[in-house]
């Protein structure tokens, strides 16, 4: 199950609404609204990543 992304519970598809419910905060997305958040915290966390080792290897030429 996706986790929210505003309060990190559980989310649990409602086939009323179609739609993803947080069962802790009631937050409701659709799939394509959790795929395209996931996708942009995973570019981030890539950027963060090359940001790192660029830093890294400059740190160890000297």
């Amino acid at each position: 199950m996706p986790e929210c992304p505003n309060c990190g519970g559980e989310m649990k598809f409602d086939r009323k609404v179609r739609m993803y419910v947080c069962r802790n905060c009631g937050l409701m997305m659709t799939r394509r609204d959790l795929d395209l958040l996931r996708d942009k915290r995973f570019e981030e966390e890539k950027d963060l990543v090359e940001e790192y080792l660029e830093w890294w290897s400059t740190r160890k030429k000297r």
